[in-house]
């Protein structure tokens, strides 16, 4: 007969890797945070280009790439619930359309 502390202790114990299974590798973060580090580079070298619509768009993309991964993996997104990921993806929403539209607002991109 076990005891209420062992059965509590293998019930956390159960919990934590039950937890692990469903996060990333070490080896996986160091995967995502390798193109993450690209993807900056490249948002680098994008911004050096002459501005013109396509290098606007382009940056665009790569921040919403950037942001997804970040808030997917390092915030663990991915793994919690679905009402955690529409807030997020709402915030994301609403800070492509508010930059957009001062984009179109001053002048800097025309349709």
């Amino acid at each position: 007969m076990s005891t209420p502390v062992e059965t509590e202790a293998e019930l956390e114990v159960d919990e934590a890797l039950e937890t692990r299974q469903h996060h990333p590798s070490d080896l996986q973060y160091i995967g995502i945070a390798a193109v993450l580090a690209v993807l900056t580079a490249t948002e680098v070298g994008v911004y050096y280009l002459k501005a013109n619509h396509a290098t606007i768009v382009v940056l665009l993309i790569l921040m919403v790439l950037k942001f997804t991964m970040v808030v997917a993996f390092f915030m663990h997104l991915r793994f919690d619930s679905p009402i955690l990921r529409r807030l997020f993806v709402t915030g994301l929403v609403l800070a492509v359309v508010i930059y957009s539209s001062l984009l179109f607002i001053l002048g800097i991109y025309h349709v």
